[in-house]
């Protein structure tokens, strides 16, 4: 299987570096009055973030400037000025993502409906090409699929229409904890501990940074000492505790991770937003602080070439690597760097950032600049249209967080000094396994696909094509048409390229025994026609008898 045949490939890129820190700590020692008055706080700003949240949705595509403003001045008597704009810009946020989310569900829609018209007009049974798939296998399914062609044909009309219309649906505090309260026993809840989680969920105690003031946030504050103070709303102003109608918490924080830089912005009034949320499962409160730096330069793409690449192919149950030298050659034996991803969020997120820290204190050691792994993005690939009866394979793409999972790779790398080079995932699991898993299987190491495709992710990364030799001179199947080799260029030493022509031995070389014999031979045959010539010059005539 060569590339002339497949649509062209996406040229590698290096992923551009996070824009944004976030660090988070404990709010320790917390009083009953200081827990009492963050839970009131939270809801009453909880309160006033749903209404908004609802004027935002009616607004739909006629919102602007001035609407904006409107939401907010009705905001601010009832909290400040400053809490009237976290909340309208947490509204408008919320809106846009949700809009985004309405897009991608529109382009599944779209791709199940042309799935679906396309096998229907095959015939039963027919087989399906490389990128097309077949019909159906028997009447019952292709009659089955026709009644959901037109289900899906209706869904798609009805998200058309909302989008068109700029309407959206949303849920604070989340669609799937509003749908476990149908499923208690499911979920292993009680109503009272659905309902601590639904109300925590629907609090607003975020507050946006602003350059200028007093350690970078007006709102909550915290002092490089670690003093937490909360700028109360007006209705629960009577709750402050010291002068500006703020209260202070009784607890400290220190930002252990990031701190000095967390430091450095508040001392100079730079803006740092704060949030804090309560984990209902652990009972503990925390504070998050986050800010935006200039994203670093990019590295180009040559300079992250130049010291060799680490290929990552990424699966579902962990990561496979292979180091790979600047000419695409694997150097070493792979790596696994294995996650879980069952259980909760938590656990799925700590093991996932566990993994990836074992890969790039791997990758450092190795001494290469960059990491190739594939730009998965599964927008049309997950649904069921797609994959037919393919249940299993259906719930591996969807169960693997590739957005969150990149995110995280991008960030972690930035803070260990390595880029990250995005390729084309076409056809790397299986042209890698063609020609890179039999060469590297030995009998004290035995290669997986997976790790066959790292090699292949790697080798694109790094400009080489994945297979290991093109095709020899069409002539004459020699080397008269030029190298075969397509690795490295033609000036790089120890270059595999044709014989060199052989050269003079010196003059004081022993030769071989081969070569005394030949020389030994050619002087006895020499003697001998000598001899011959000298007779033949005593006795013409011996010539002719």
């Amino acid at each position: 299987m060569g590339a002339s045949s497949t649509a062209p490939f996406a040229a590698p890129f290096v992923v551009a570096g996070p824009s944004g820190v976030a660090v988070r700590d404990r709010l320790k020692g917390l009083t009953v009055e200081d827990e009492r008055v963050l839970r009131l706080v939270g809801a009453h700003l909880g309160s006033l973030a749903g209404r908004d949240l609802k004027a935002r949705c009616a607004d739909g595509l006629d919102h602007d400037a001035e609407r904006w403003a409107a939401r907010k001045r009705g905001l601010t008597g009832e909290s400040s000025a400053r809490w009237a704009g976290s909340i309208t810009k947490a509204s408008h946020d919320q809106w846009a993502l949700a809009r985004r989310c309405q897009l991608a569900h529109l382009r599944s829609l779209e791709a199940g409906v042309q799935t679906i018209e396309h096998r229907l007009s095959q015939a039963i049974g027919a087989k399906g090409a490389k990128r097309a798939p077949g019909g159906y296998r028997s009447k019952r399914e292709w009659f089955a699929k026709s009644r959901r062609l037109g289900v899906l044909k209706d869904r798609l009309a009805a998200e058309q229409a909302d989008w068109d219309a700029g309407v959206v649906r949303v849920v604070r505090g989340g669609r799937r904890l509003l749908t476990t309260r149908h499923n208690l026993e499911d979920a292993g809840f009680t109503a009272d501990d659905w309902r601590a989680r639904w109300e925590a969920g629907r609090w607003f105690l975020h507050a946006d940074g602003e350059s200028g003031k007093g350690y970078g946030n007006e709102t909550i504050r915290v002092t490089p000492q670690g003093e937490v103070s909360i700028r109360l709303p007006a209705p629960l102003a009577h709750l402050a505790n010291t002068k500006h109608g703020r209260y202070v918490l009784a607890c400290r924080v220190a930002f252990k991770h990031r701190g000095t830089e967390w430091a450095d912005r508040i001392a100079c009034n730079s803006a740092v937003a704060y949030r804090i949320h309560l984990d209902v499962d652990r009972g503990r409160w925390y504070v998050t602080a986050s800010w935006q730096r200039p994203a670093a330069p990019a590295l180009p793409l040559e300079a992250a070439r130049v010291r060799g690449m680490v290929g990552v192919d990424t699966n579902a149950d962990h990561f496979a690597a292979w180091r790979l030298d600047r000419h695409g050659n694997p150097v070493g034996d792979p790596r696994r760097f294995d996650y879980d991803l069952s259980g909760g969020a938590a656990h799925r997120d700590a093991q996932v950032r566990h993994a990836i820290t074992r890969l790039l204190h791997w990758a450092t050691a190795c001494g290469v600049a960059a990491i190739g792994i594939e730009d998965l993005h599964f927008t049309k690939e997950k649904t069921r249209e797609r994959h037919g009866r393919h249940k299993r394979f259906r719930q591996l793409i969807s169960g693997m967080p590739t957005g969150k999972l990149r995110a995280r790779l991008v960030a972690m790398a930035a803070e260990a000094g390595l880029a990250i080079v995005a390729v084309d995932p076409a056809y790397t699991s299986r042209w890698g396994a063609q020609h890179w898993r039999a060469p590297m299987t030995s009998e004290t190491r035995k290669v997986s696909r997976h790790d066959a495709a790292s090699i292949a992710i790697g080798r694109r990364a790094l400009g080489h094509p994945i297979r290991r030799r093109t095709a020899p001179p069409p002539h004459d199947q020699s080397d008269h048409a030029g190298h075969r080799t397509v690795q490295v260029g033609a000036g790089t030493p120890e270059r595999e390229g044709p014989r060199p022509p052989v050269t003079e031995p010196a003059h004081d070389a022993r030769p071989r025994l081969g070569t005394m014999r030949t020389r030994a031979t050619s002087t006895s045959n020499t003697v001998r026609d000598a001899r011959s010539t000298r007779k033949w010059e005593q006795n013409p005539l011996l010539d002719t008898v």
